[in-house]
């Protein structure tokens, strides 16, 4: 199964956007985003993509603070790029009583990862990174298992504008180091690939 999307009104608000996605029913199981504005539905991962999620969870988890956690299906807003993205990992604080019970601001987020799935690649390598610089991430690590040429795995940093710096690239295998305040080797040899 692939992605779908729902057509929005143009002219809608993004208070109007949110709402419509947190009200409507929608597929059990289902991701389901604001990508730039339009709504995408997606079917779940499939076990090697939540295999290396996990891998990489397990391997954050000894090097987070206390008050930060990883989230596997939080969504994080990013209002002035109309994105409600849902990562495959989120780190970030444990959010306040008071905010969302749906979303946290992006701008809180320490490090997003993504693991590309065939029917969403574009969005995790193009959309979503554009998305994350914009609310200042500072780590957007992009597994990318439907790489031209084989699996990769980049990791990009010092976000400007809309824009990442490239701050590793290479195929799996090849060790990431994750810089400060993780300051961790990942190990992506132990990633399944296809």
């Amino acid at each position: 199964m692939s992605a779908l999307t729902v057509s929005q009104d143009p002219e809608q608000s993004w208070d109007d956007l949110v709402r419509f996605w947190e009200e409507m029913e929608w597929p059990e199981g289902s991701k389901v985003e604001i990508i730039e504005g339009i709504i995408t539905v997606s079917p779940a991962p499939a076990v090697r993509h939540n295999v290396i999620a996990a891998r990489i969870a397990r391997r954050l988890y000894p090097v987070i603070s206390e008050d930060w956690e990883i989230f596997q299906t939080l969504a994080i807003a990013v209002p002035s790029r109309l994105g409600m993205l849902i990562p495959d990992l989120v780190v970030a604080p444990v959010p306040d009583d008071g905010e969302s019970d749906s979303h946290i601001p992006a701008s809180l987020a320490e490090l997003v990862v993504e693991v590309t799935s065939r029917s969403n690649a574009r969005h995790d390598r193009v959309t979503k990174p554009a998305a994350c610089a914009t609310a200042g991430i500072p780590l957007y690590l992009l597994v990318d298992r439907w790489a031209p040429g084989g699996p990769t795995v980049t990791l990009y940093g010092e976000p400007r504008g809309d824009v990442y710096r490239t701050l590793h690239a290479g195929r799996f295998g090849d060790p990431v180091e994750l810089p400060a305040p993780f300051g961790l080797r990942l190990d992506t040899s132990e990633f399944p690939t296809g």
